[in-house]
């Protein structure tokens, strides 16, 4: 129920889907989904929170990846947020499940604990990595690790909204991340990275 829950939600827009157009992209009746969800928000978080899973997944593949190849953590950064980049059919589902939760989590408090709450997690992630960098010799010390984490997340969002909108292939994103994530990454092993591509 989830992913067609997703598939309609991202072709469709939120204030199209109905319980009637899941339960038939599903196969199963309105009556089973009326069972499980009380209304449209409960099964946008359900459906949101299968799209994070699945995301956090690739993420945690990508960390593990770039750890067991001894990667700069600026490149292991860089390698998971593009996972949060609308660059193909999962991604741009997923992104528009997102956007989903942002627009409905204004008016409802539910879904913005939960926005709040997967925005928390995603900063404390990228501040840990950012701080991980600190030590490492990537960033600069002194950096304020958040607002740092901050700005990359901000150049993450753009750039999903960018991509989301003009397409995959409209514009090197994958690039433009880097630069952005080179701004707080500029130490010496950043360097080296970027000398030997």
């Amino acid at each position: 129920m989830a992913r067609a829950f997703q598939r309609l939600l991202a072709a469709e827009g939120f204030a199209a889907v109905s319980f009637a157009k899941v339960a038939a992209e599903a196969g199963v009746s309105v009556g089973l989904i009326q069972h499980y969800f009380a209304g449209k928000d409960v099964l946008l978080r359900f459906a949101y929170d299968d799209a994070a899973d699945r995301m956090g997944e690739r993420v945690r593949a990508r960390v593990r990846h770039g750890g067991a190849a001894r990667l700069p953590i600026a490149e292991v950064l860089l390698d998971s947020l593009v996972e949060l980049l609308p660059l193909d059919a999962e991604r741009d589902v997923e992104y528009r499940v997102r956007q989903g939760l942002q627009a409905q989590a204004v008016h409802h408090p539910a879904l913005a604990d939960v926005a709040r709450r997967a925005g928390g997690d995603l900063l404390g992630y990228v501040t840990a990595v950012v701080e991980s960098g600190v030590e490492r010799g990537e960033v600069a010390r002194g950096v304020d690790a958040v607002l740092a984490a901050r700005l990359i997340l901000a150049t993450v969002q753009g750039l999903a909204d960018q991509v989301a909108l003009s397409g995959p292939d409209a514009f090197p994103a994958r690039e433009v991340l880097r630069r952005g994530i080179g701004t707080v990454f500029t130490g010496s092993a950043q360097q080296q990275t970027h000398s030997a591509k």
